[in-house]
C-alpha cells in the first residue's frame, strides 16, 4: 500500500514538474537591430549656364580672329599663339568667259598677293600681332586689347580696342616730311599708316556673330595728294551653317577722308577642323592690313583666294 502511495506520488510531481516547464515562458534574448543607413539622394542639378558652356558658344559663333580682312572680338588665351596664311590670286573672275577661268585654274596661273601673320597674346586680353604682305612688302605691326567679353545679357556685347602702324618697303627709307606741303617720296622710302580703332561684337547664340569696326588712318593716300586720312566703318558677320562649316561676309565703307575706288568688300565659306580654319575668299581687293583696306577696291572686279590658320592653345 504505501508503495502505491509512493508512485502516486512520484506520478504527481512528475506531473507538476512537466506542466510548469511546458507553461514556462521560452527566454528571448534581444538582438540589436544594425543602425539605419541615410541613402543618398540624387536629385538633378537645377539648369544653370556655365562658364565653359559660354567659352564654347563664343567659339562656336566666333571661331577666328579675323572675318575675311577684318578683326573680331575672339580670345587669344593668355601665351597662346595663332599663325595665318592669306592668298589673294591676281585673276579677275568678273571677266573673261568661264573656259578662259578655267584655263588658268581661276587665277591660281596668274601669280597671288600672300601675308602671313602670327599674333601672341603677352597677357590676359592683349594681343600682339606682325602682319607681313607681299603687296608694297607691307609690315604692319598692331596691338589689340580686348577691353569688354560679351556676357549672357541680351544688351551685353563684346568690344576690342585696336591700334597699328604699317608701313611699306619693309618701313625702310624716310618718310616724307609733313609740313602742310607735297614732298614725291624718295626712291625706296616708306610710306607709314598709323591707325587707331574699335571692334564692337555680338553673338547670338552659338550660330551666328555681328561686328561694327570703326577705324581711323592717317596718311591712308598711297599719293600726297589730296586728303591724307581716311576713315571707314567696316560691317561684317559670320553664320554656322554645321557644326564645321561657315559663311562670312564683310564689306567697309569710308565715312570721309581718302577713298579711292569703291568700299572693300570681302565674303568667303570656311571650315573648322580641330585648331585649323580654312577659308575660301571672294574679294575685290588684295590687301589685307587694316591700312590697305582703307585703299578700298576695284569695280567690276572679283578675286578668287584664301585664309588658312592654326592655333596654338
Amino acid at each position: 500500500m504505501s508503495f502505491f502511495v509512493y508512485l502516486r506520488g512520484v506520478s504527481a510531481g512528475v506531473c507538476v514538474g512537466t506542466v510548469m516547464t511546458l507553461s514556462s515562458p521560452t527566454p528571448t534574448f534581444a538582438q540589436s537591430a544594425p543602425p539605419a543607413v541615410a541613402q543618398p539622394t540624387t536629385q538633378p542639378a537645377p539648369s544653370q549656364t556655365t562658364d565653359e558652356d559660354e567659352e564654347r558658344k563664343r567659339r562656336l559663333a566666333e571661331p577666328d580672329f579675323t572675318l575675311v580682312n577684318l578683326p573680331s572680338t575672339a580670345l587669344l588665351p593668355r601665351h597662346g599663339g595663332n599663325f595665318r596664311l592669306t592668298h589673294r590670286f591676281l585673276a579677275n573672275l568678273a571677266s573673261g568667259s568661264f573656259t578662259d577661268h578655267l584655263g588658268n585654274l581661276f587665277g591660281l596661273d596668274n601669280g597671288a598677293v600672300i601675308a602671313l601673320e602670327f599674333r601672341y597674346a603677352v597677357i590676359s586680353n592683349l594681343q600682339a600681332i606682325v602682319h607681313r604682305s607681299s603687296l608694297s612688302k607691307t609690315i604692319m605691326f598692331a596691338g589689340q586689347y580686348d577691353a569688354i567679353k560679351q556676357t549672357p545679357q541680351w544688351w551685353s556685347l563684346g568690344i576690342s580696342g585696336i591700334a597699328s602702324w604699317e608701313g611699306t618697303n619693309n618701313f625702310r627709307g624716310t618718310e616724307s616730311i609733313d609740313d602742310g606741303h607735297d614732298h614725291e617720296h624718295p626712291e625706296g622710302g616708306a610710306h607709314r599708316s598709323p591707325s587707331l580703332g574699335a571692334v564692337f561684337s555680338k553673338r547670338i547664340g552659338d550660330r551666328m556673330a555681328l561686328y561694327a569696326v570703326p577705324v581711323w588712318v592717317h596718311h591712308a593716300a598711297i599719293t600726297l595728294e589730296g586728303p591724307r586720312d581716311t576713315g571707314y566703318i567696316g560691317l561684317g558677320g559670320r553664320l554656322r551653317l554645321t557644326p564645321r562649316m561657315y559663311l562670312v561676309g564683310e564689306v567697309s565703307p569710308r565715312i570721309g577722308g581718302f577713298a579711292p575706288g569703291i568700299q572693300e568688300f570681302a565674303f568667303g565659306f570656311e571650315g573648322r577642323a580641330g585648331g585649323h580654319m580654312f577659308q575660301l575668299t571672294f574679294t575685290n581687293a588684295v590687301g589685307t592690313t587694316i591700312g590697305q583696306i582703307s585703299q578700298g577696291g576695284f569695280a567690276d572686279t572679283l578675286y578668287l583666294g584664301f585664309n588658312l590658320s592654326r592655333k596654338f592653345f
